[in-house]
């Protein structure tokens, strides 16, 4: 059952919308082979496992047969050249850590954080499926996570997509009900229960909540998978303890605050600052590929343009 329709799409998104963006999933990939220029290549990884292989049978070698697949134990046991032969495994795990906690409902003259995150889930999913492999979901707010399992069809990335809508639409300004910590905690507490190894796990959030904690949960994610990180954040966010003045709206309703107060600005300096900048060294600690997005761009433009398409 489709979530009810919300007016304004700067500010909260909708089943039919994220629907939608189905003929907007193209142009990227998640695929081993990656353009010179993608985020997903070069001193962050050196490439994705791909679908991996499984084990078929062992034969004679032939001529033509890649001498890498050689297994010298039988050869020199049987005294005859044999090969190991594997044939690729046709579908893969996805799993989409979508972060929809209050601290992603901002943006300053765009469109909120949380829309763009739900955006991000919405095309990678309609993708994973087109390429036969197998989509799952963490969708989390400030008190809980919804884990949805890995599977292939437009009605499940319908589901998943559904239910990032409810989520979204929960959304309204205020301060979190949650820690953001704890909530950080719970996402992965649900990822080690759903995510199993030689996955692609795909982090979308603004890194709000980031402690030492989620860095040794983020390196148990890492050894048995390949982790990216889609970083939102919003242009102001850099900016918010330096203005003289802020006027923040939900749709509804306006606040006035003073930038000028000492511990407004230590505060904005600490949690988005800091933040920001500690989430991005231990993506680079743990060669995670930090994929940039913004509230202002169109996701589709910045997915592709990140994953190192000609946009010409």
């Amino acid at each position: 059952m489709e979530t009810k329709s919300i007016l304004d799409p700067d500010i909260y998104t909708n089943l039919k919308a994220l629907r939608l963006l189905k003929y907007k999933a193209h142009g990227f990939d998640f695929l081993p082979t990656q353009p010179i220029n993608s985020a997903l290549t070069g001193r962050h990884v050196s490439k994705l496992r791909g679908r991996g292989l499984n084990f078929e049978e062992m034969r004679h070698y032939q001529i033509g047969d890649d001498i890498r697949t050689m297994d010298w134990k039988v050869t020199m046991r049987t005294g005859k050249p044999h090969v190991k032969i594997f044939s690729e495994e046709r579908e893969r795990n996805v799993y989409l850590l979508v972060d929809q906690r209050t601290s992603m409902f901002f943006g300053s003259t765009g469109r909120m954080k949380s829309v763009v995150a739900a955006e991000i889930a919405s095309l990678i999913a309609w993708k994973v499926v087109g390429n036969t492999d197998r989509v799952g979901a963490i969708i989390y707010n400030d008190n809980t996570a919804l884990s949805i399992a890995p599977q292939r069809s437009t009605n499940h990335v319908l589901k998943i997509l559904n239910e990032i809508a409810i989520k979204n639409q929960l959304l309204k300004a205020g301060k979190a009900k949650g820690s953001q910590t704890n909530s950080f905690a719970k996402l992965f507490h649900q990822a080690q229960r759903l995510v199993k190894h030689d996955g692609l796990v795909i982090l979308i959030t603004d890194g709000y909540g980031y402690n030492e904690r989620s860095e040794e949960q983020i390196k148990s994610l890492c050894q048995h998978n390949d982790v990216v990180l889609c970083h939102v954040t919003d242009p102001l966010e850099h900016d918010l303890a330096t203005l003289n003045k802020m006027v923040f709206s939900d749709g509804q309703m306006q606040l006035s605050v003073s930038g000028q107060e000492d511990k407004l600005r230590e505060d904005f300096s600490n949690d988005v600052v800091q933040a920001i900048e500690n989430f991005s060294l231990v993506a680079k600690k743990y060669r995670i590929p930090v994929l940039p997005f913004n509230t202002l761009d169109p996701t589709d433009v910045q997915l592709r343009k990140a994953l190192g398409a000609n946009l010409k």
